[in-house]
């Protein structure tokens, strides 16, 4: 046995010859170099693993934790291994939501309760296409309990609109919980629950480099788990050919992140504004500014110095 582990050990080490490294070089091939160092007989392998060996050529590492492909726990172990998705697979139920972005509705596919998202972009070009399959693995975000990821895409073509996938969340969104009525009441603890699983969510997005553009903190894009977890969804991130300059919920959006370009943006603080917001909207349980249109309350707060007003009877501290 000691035999053949010393042979079988010694192999790593000529291929490593003919791939130009020095034996034993590898850390792991060092540590069990150590173990056979007694009774290490060499054998010489067949020229033949050396030609073969010799045309493999070291692959450049590349950190795609973002994609989904480590430390994942989705629902269907397979759901985060698939990027491409056939759209003939894609069942369409009824229609959810429709704003400016697009369509929301509830489908099936391969067995799973899914929200679809239909992208409606006006003169889908070529350079718009490309920068969708760009951009959409980068919401493919798996490796944190408070995010919930982008599944998968369909390009149009053959789809007639570019689309999105998620998981279904049978709660829908903390707006819809707070402020459309629910089977369940939100108490201070939940409350107090809902803005821990949020913060937890954006202090792991902050940690990535670069982090995510077009990305706005607000009650409508954080969806709610069977569990009564909060998860900041993906599906909400604007696309580079979506709107530009426009702001589909300003009300939650910082004062400077209105006024400023995107790359003039600290990103960091302007979510903590948009944070603040939504602790307000748990306190309070009403809508922010929700007496004025979208276009009032972006002008006022970027150049009226229009806030939130805290209520009496709740502490300042919390808001």
């Amino acid at each position: 046995r000691m035999t053949n582990m010393s042979t079988t050990l010694e192999r790593p080490s000529r291929q490593a010859q003919c791939r130009g490294l020095k034996p034993w070089s590898s850390p792991w091939l060092r540590s069990f170099s150590v173990l056979s160092s007694q009774r290490r007989t060499a054998t010489a392998l067949p020229s033949r693993h050396c030609v073969k060996m010799s045309s493999i050529a070291p692959l450049p590492y590349k950190d795609t934790f973002w994609k989904g492909t480590t430390r994942t726990r989705p629902r269907n172990g397979t759901l985060n291994k698939l990027t491409g998705i056939d759209f003939r697979q894609l069942s369409l139920g009824h229609k959810l939501n429709e704003n400016q972005s697009g369509e929301l509705w509830k489908g099936r596919w391969q067995g799973n309760d899914i929200v679809i998202k239909v992208l409606k972009i006006r003169d889908w070009t070529t350079r718009k296409s490309r920068d969708f399959n760009e951009e959409y693995p980068k919401l493919r975000i798996f490796s944190h309990p408070n995010v919930l990821p982008v599944l998968g895409a369909c390009q149009s073509p053959p789809a007639p609109h570019p689309i999105t996938i998620t998981h279904w969340m049978p709660y829908g969104s903390l707006y819809n919980v707070l402020h459309e009525g629910t089977n369940f009441v939100v108490d201070q603890t939940q409350a107090v629950k809902f803005a821990l699983d949020v913060s937890r969510g954006m202090a792991f997005l902050h940690t990535l480099e670069p982090l995510l553009p077009r990305h706005y903190l607000n009650s409508r894009g954080i969806v709610i788990d069977e569990d009564m977890t909060a998860r900041i969804g993906m599906a909400d991130v604007k696309f580079s050919f979506q709107c530009p300059g426009r702001m589909y919920a300003p009300a939650w959006v910082a004062p400077e992140a209105l006024q400023k370009k995107a790359e003039e943006i600290n990103r960091r603080s302007a979510d903590m504004w948009s944070f603040a917001v939504l602790l307000w909207e748990l306190v309070t349980r009403e809508v922010p500014f929700a007496d004025l249109s979208n276009m009032e309350i972006g002008m006022k707060v970027a150049l009226e110095g229009l806030r939130p007003t805290i209520p009496p009877g709740i502490s300042p501290h919390i808001c």
